[in-house]
């Protein structure tokens, strides 16, 4: 399948891709996604995976997992777990390819004893510091090596030996023998093999103390898949060339063609790995999935669906140009698509007691209420009204701000799905805070408005003994300005306090009592919410996901 050029979801890459089919350089196209298990995937690898795998479905052809596991000691099967966990809730599926870096060791070091061979590889006694300084700035070529000529026997011999454990960390490695003086840094001598002792990795174990570099490791892993594409982000721009010495000097198979397109930064929010671990090993979060993460696993607590979040992929497009999406337009993704899929229900987060004196105290009457104003197929449900109803805060005003058509003293609104009320008085504490209020019924408004009666106010209710207590978690930005860290900052100072409340009075309606883990509602007049896996049957906990509206623009203007 293709789109038409001027197609909302063409991009350059499918533009490459669909050239290279019609001129017949491939039959079929072949892509990967490359994540490093390190950490848990966040949004920018959403737009990675969405482009990879959509590639894969459209043209078709066939998209691989493989990770990048060649730093074992900041890798974690956990995180291999949750990887491929997220790649599947999100709808893609590799099939039988999915790989490790780690399954190319052995190829990957016989293809350096072939660079060696070529005279195109040495060992290097500098270590880490001192190869860095003789690499050279932007403005000044590097210096080679005084082991930059050693005899390819003596560099076979040595290399042999340091897989062999002979030597301590750091003592030598393995360069590339390519351009000192290169204006591109990358080709100055780059590191293709360090020595690292006394890691297990979750793939080999302690098989290796001789470990790739990602640069030497991602080309070749690609052309030993056959990979036609590899696709990544603009950081690998200057890399490029390294990748294609790397698979112009040894035997593999084929050569891809590495394409870079920008990554995702979005506002209010950190997309940086190592920021994100930080604010986990930190306690600044609650964990990986906490909802206030931009990680796949916190998006998909928080509510999220596997189709918004590839709308939203969809939305932002793939360009080269290096740009940071407004959260707006995440939240809008979300909103779309719950809008139009989830059922209505009532709760009351901040409850206030009304009392309604004219209907009797053992009576219970069941309330018809339809699921969603705009989808019959959803049905209705009976919701249950009673003399004593909660109502929220929110909702009653003593003096009422200019506009506010919600319930004052000697005011009518009228209840969700219900009557007419009018408050009649306004009982309060020791202290003067209101903590009840008494009111009538117009008993003859039910699912009607009689002519001539003109109420401004509708509100939602739940009837107090009759409701199920829970937890509601309302989540706001992570951050409190647009670009944490701006101008060299810390980022943590930027944290967001007010990024959850937690609420534990609230009230839901009996047709929540049991509701499961990642069942997703509207709490009517308030937001769209999920069931958190904290919670029970007995007292379920709810997330915010997003709100009705986009409140928070409104009010940084």
């Amino acid at each position: 399948m293709t789109d038409p050029v001027d197609s909302p979801r063409s991009n350059f890459i499918r533009q490459i891709i669909e050239e290279d089919l019609a001129a017949g350089r491939h039959q079929r196209i072949a892509t990967r996604f490359p994540p490093e298990p390190n950490g848990y995937l966040h949004i920018g690898h959403a737009k990675s995976i969405c482009l990879n795998f959509g590639l894969a479905q459209d043209y078709p052809g066939t998209c691989n997992l493989r990770f990048d596991d060649t730093n074992p000691s900041k890798e974690d099967e956990e995180f291999v777990d949750s990887i491929q966990a997220d790649v599947r809730w999100l709808g893609y599926d590799w099939g039988d390819r999915l790989y490790f870096a780690s399954d190319y060791f052995e190829q990957l070091y016989g293809f350096a004893i072939e660079l060696i061979g070529k005279g195109l590889a040495y060992v290097c006694d500098l270590d880490a510091e001192e190869v860095r300084q003789h690499r050279g700035t932007l403005t000044e070529p590097g210096r080679a090596s005084p082991w930059r000529d050693r005899p390819i026997a003596e560099n076979l011999d040595l290399f042999t030996r340091m897989r062999a454990g002979e030597f301590p960390d750091g003592a030598r490695s393995l360069r590339a023998r390519i351009d000192m003086a290169s204006p591109n840094i990358n080709l100055r001598d780059p590191v293709l093999y360090r020595i690292r002792h006394g890691v297990i990795h979750h793939q080999t174990g302690s098989e290796w103390c001789l470990y790739p570099t990602y640069d030497y490791t991602h080309p070749i892993s690609d052309a030993l898949e056959c990979i036609t594409h590899s696709i990544c982000t603009l950081e690998f721009e200057d890399h490029r060339p390294l990748y294609d010495w790397c698979v112009d000097h040894v035997s593999v198979p084929c050569k891809p063609r590495q394409i870079e397109f920008s990554r995702l930064n979005l506002e209010y929010t950190v997309m940086s790995k190592r920021l994100l671990t930080q604010l986990v090993s930190e306690g600044h979060v609650n964990g990986w999935d906490d909802p206030r993460m931009p990680t796949i696993a916190g998006l998909r607590r928080r509510g999220y669906t596997p189709a918004s979040i590839r709308d939203f992929c969809e939305r932002i497009g793939v360009t080269k140009a290096d740009n940071r999406v407004e959260m707006a337009l995440l939240e809008s993704a979300i909103r779309d698509d719950l809008d139009a899929s989830v059922p209505r229900r009532m709760a009351v987060l901040r409850p206030l007691t009304v009392v309604i004196e004219n209907v009797p105290e053992a009576e219970v009457q069941e309330m018809a209420a339809d699921n969603h104003p705009k989808i019959a197929e959803l049905g209705t449900r009976q919701v249950p009204f009673a003399r004593e109803i909660v109502i929220d805060r929110n909702d009653f005003a003593e003096q009422p701000p200019k506009g506010f058509k919600r319930l004052v003293p000697g005011g009518e609104v009228r209840l969700r799905n219900a009557y007419v009320i009018r408050c009649e008085r306004v009982i309060k504490d020791a202290d003067g805070q209101v903590i009840e209020l008494r009111a009538t019924a117009d008993l003859d408004t039910l699912g009607r408005n009689p002519e001539g009666r003109k109420v401004k106010g509708v509100i939602h209710w739940v009837a107090a003994a009759l409701g199920v207590p829970c937890e509601v978690r309302l989540y706001d930005r992570l951050c409190s300005v647009a670009v944490p860290g701006a101008g060299g900052g810390n980022f943590l100072d930027d944290l967001n306090p007010h990024s959850l409340t937690v609420l534990t009075e609230a009230l839901v309606e009996p047709s929540l009592a049991g509701v499961a883990p990642g069942e997703r509602c509207q709490f009517e007049r308030e937001g769209y919410f999920v069931a958190d896996a904290d919670g029970t049957p007995q007292r379920p906990v709810f997330n915010l996901t997003v709100g009705l509206k986009d409140t928070w623009g409104k009010a940084q203007r």
